[in-house]
């Protein structure tokens, strides 16, 4: 039997948020952890009911302009998480800013950030809970939609083995339809179809373009507009590199975009951009503050010369800026052209033992506040390696597509320092790209963890 119910999960998800963020906040108010007041002692019995109007009508805004419900069949989890991290925040600073300009007064034991923060705990279980649930639904046969695909070949074949293997998208493959092979899974010719569509319920046809004429995929779309059957086309496209694909519409002409990347969607770059301020904040503010006069003071003594290295390096679309470090050399002519290599002589006591901690990046922190690096991305070269490695590796510029970072996914597992080796610097660059083309915010977070772990265990290739 098959159940179709997927017109209504847009407002299933819709309805478990409303009650996850209002039985959150009500339970906490029942409880004695949440208090609501108003400066007007008139309103002040209707506040609570004042604050839950702002929290569901901030809710609607948000998702009205977010369109956080938009479900594929195909849904990644780590995307879903962005995205309600998104919403979420989002809706925090929404609500904070009306309960401001309205003069409430919030008195509770947790605070507003761990509360949104046991909101978003709760969201995301809910969520997932539900996603998960929905996935072991389809793949015992409910919920399911039939397929067919019309043109025979390396790519249409790959779609069946999709479907077939992935029974938790809810897709029943039914056959091939085809005019130049012979295969028991084909089921007929392309225009055979409108005869198999009057006896057979099917919901999604899949045309692969390099074995079918555009003349045909017409008629099959005006076919089955008439029987509302939808029609999604496959184009080859696996010899590219580019993991992001995206469609763009100049008027009516459709374009794809190959060089997609998760950081081109305005909301990641609004959360690693808050995270990036807000972690560099935090760095300059407990660590930098107090660590600073003490390392100046330390080089200073140590050696003559300025307490900051400011070196010009490529930045985000190939754009230059000072990068910021503590000196850990003598002041020499060499310094923009030649790298620091195992037992250099320029290197200064004090600048030996900051290399060593990696102590003598933290002045970056600073290029972050500015906005000319990132917390993570993609390390900045001196401008002569960037001339001469972006003519010898293929590629090589493309990580310059986003902001260069503190530390990246190349430092995290063990490259940096010199590079003797050209082999060396392409491994660099391999991991920069698949960076840049499997940002998460997620994985942001764990390079940082790895690169902590690198530093407390020590580096050879410190020096």
């Amino acid at each position: 039997m098959r159940y179709r119910f997927s017109r209504y999960l847009r407002f299933f998800i819709f309805l478990g948020d409303i009650l996850v963020l209002n039985g959150l906040f009500i339970a906490l108010y029942f409880t004695g952890h949440f208090i609501i007041e108003t400066f007007n002692a008139e309103t002040s019995d209707r506040s609570w009911f004042f604050f839950l109007l702002i929290l569901n009508v901030s809710w609607l805004i948000i998702i009205f302009y977010t369109n956080p419900y938009k479900i594929s069949r195909v849904f990644n989890f780590v995307k879903i998480i962005g995205e309600i991290i998104y919403t979420v925040f989002q809706h925090f600073l929404v609500t904070s800013t009306v309960i401001y300009l309205l003069d409430f007064e919030l008195v509770h034991k947790w605070g507003p950030p761990l509360v949104y923060c046991a909101f978003l705990f709760f969201v995301l279980l809910w969520r997932l809970m539900f996603f998960y649930f929905l996935q072991i639904y389809r793949a015992r046969g409910y919920n399911f939609r039939s397929v067919i695909v019309v043109g025979y070949g390396a790519i249409s074949k790959q779609m069946e083995y999709f479907f077939r293997m992935h029974p938790e998208h809810g897709y029943r493959f039914i056959g091939f339809f085809d005019d130049f092979y012979k295969h028991p899974k084909i089921l007929g010719k392309v225009n055979e179809i409108d005869s198999f569509l009057q006896t057979q319920k099917i919901d999604e046809i899949y045309c692969c373009l390099p074995y079918i004429k555009y003349g045909a995929i017409k008629k099959i779309i005006d076919l089955c507009e008439e029987r509302f059957v939808k029609v999604k086309l496959i184009a080859d496209y696996r010899a590219f590199s580019f993991k992001g694909l995206e469609l763009e519409r100049y008027d009516h002409i459709p374009v794809l975009n190959v060089t997609s990347m998760p950081l081109d969607d305005r909301r990641n770059q609004v959360v690693k951009g808050a995270f990036d301020m807000i972690f560099s904040a935090f760095i300059s503010i407990t660590i930098f503050s107090w660590l600073f006069p003490v390392i100046a003071l330390a080089i200073k003594l140590d050696s003559k010369g300025p307490v900051f290295f400011r070196q010009r390096r490529t930045g985000q679309n190939n754009n230059e800026f000072w990068c910021l470090k503590f000196r850990t050399m003598r002041v020499n002519n060499e310094s923009d052209h030649q790298q620091a290599s195992r037992n250099d002589s320029r290197i200064t006591t004090v600048g030996a033992f900051l290399r060593k901690t990696s102590l003598d990046e933290l002045p970056q922190f600073l290029n972050v506040l500015r906005g000319e690096m990132s917390i993570v991305g993609p390390r900045p070269h001196m401008l002569k390696h960037t001339e001469e490695y972006s003519k010898v590796i293929g590629k090589f510029m493309a990580r310059h597509f986003v902001k260069p970072g503190v530390t990246g996914l190349a430092q995290s597992k063990g490259y940096r320092g010199e590079t003797k080796d050209i082999i060396d610097m392409k491994n660099r660059v391999k991991l920069d790209r698949f960076y840049i083309e499997n940002w998460s915010f997620l994985l942001d977070i764990k390079i940082i963890i790895l690169t902590i772990y690198e530093l407390l265990r020590g580096s050879e290739k410190a020096y």
